[in-house]
């Protein structure tokens, strides 16, 4: 019989808070008789996270797990929790109680009986710091709307609920689990809603994301789009840009020939700074953003881009495990 409800939570040195966490999440699975599987992703946590999933898998039937040989990241956490799920909705939420399991039955219904493909969490109000997540959380959030043109407030948000058809449609790697709604728009999934959700004071541990995801989340938004747009056809990007580049290139060189014409010896055209600084400076930065590009698109065909070694699985299939 296919499960309602698939929750995958991937984490990190969560070791306090995953009792109380699936505990949650199975009495409130049970007051709404909804048939469900918790899928633990152990992202390599170096404290005693594993052990404490073995002895609550021990305890509730419904959890299954996988354990990361080393810590790897967010998105491959999701990567292999989205392979194991089952259920016909996928939800996903972070290990360390900051999501409340109470917002899964209204999600559930979102999907099943509002007939969206994908719903987000919009932790409308938070318990965060107001200069150092807050304010780079709006203004990131405010640049993935531009860009994206997906009108959620909280993109990033880790409690989502899924068709199951989006995430095995999907393919999450480095680090693009923050635009899951944008990889789903551009597989063809339109209608993407939003929830108010709660957002709980952290109540154990400390926060495992700084500064530089804002930085890396702008850029893993460019190479989304780009390779969304230009994967399947790079050269409408590369040769419009190239011959852009040549077409400017060979019209300076026309007006220099004809300026030396007409000026003749007094023309001086290697005493001019900007004869020196802006065809290199040009060439460079052009260089620099194909480059990004390129990688972009060999990392994305690259056989191996989502090769996760595991150490141990629980009712789950033993793929990728390493032999000590």
């Amino acid at each position: 019989m296919q499960l309602d409800i698939s929750i995958v939570i991937p984490l990190f040195n969560e070791e306090e808070s995953l009792p109380e966490l699936v505990e949650w999440i199975e009495r409130v699975c049970k007051e709404n008789n909804l048939t469900h599987e918790v899928v633990l992703v152990d992202d390599g946590s170096t404290d005693d996270s594993w052990n404490v999933i073995k002895e609550l898998a021990g305890k509730y039937r419904t959890v299954k797990a996988i354990k990361f040989q080393r810590n790897y990241g967010k998105s491959p956490a999701l990567y292999e929790g989205f392979k194991a799920a089952t259920g016909n909705v996928v939800i996903t939420m972070d290990a360390d109680l900051q999501d409340s399991p109470d917002e899964i039955p209204e999600l559930y219904r979102m999907i099943t009986q509002d007939g969206y493909d994908l719903v987000s969490g919009w932790k409308k109000v938070r318990y965060d710091n107001a200069v150092t997540k807050n304010l780079p959380s709006k203004l990131y959030n405010a640049v993935n709307r531009s860009i994206s043109g997906i009108k959620l407030h909280d993109m990033n948000c880790g409690l989502k609920a899924y068709k199951r058809k989006v995430i095995k449609s999907i393919e999450v790697y480095g680090e693009m689990h923050r635009f899951i709604p944008v990889l789903a728009k551009h597989a063809g999934f339109k209608k993407i809603g939003e929830k108010v959700v709660a957002h709980r004071p952290r109540k154990y541990g400390i926060s495992k994301f700084g500064w530089e995801r804002f930085i890396n989340g702008f850029l893993d938004l460019l190479s989304i789009q780009f390779v969304s747009r230009f994967g399947k056809k790079p050269m409408h990007l590369f040769g419009t840009l190239g011959s852009f580049t040549f077409l400017v290139g060979f019209i300076i060189v026309i007006w220099l020939i004809i300026e030396r014409l007409n000026e003749g010896i007094t023309f001086g055209l290697t005493r001019k700074v900007g004869f020196y600084l802006a065809p290199p400076i040009m060439v460079i930065g052009t260089l620099f953003f194909l480059t990004g590009f390129i990688a972009e698109l060999i990392v994305r065909n690259a056989p191996d881009r989502n090769l996760y070694l595991t150490e141990e699985r629980i009712g789950l299939d033993n793929a990728n495990i390493v032999e000590h």
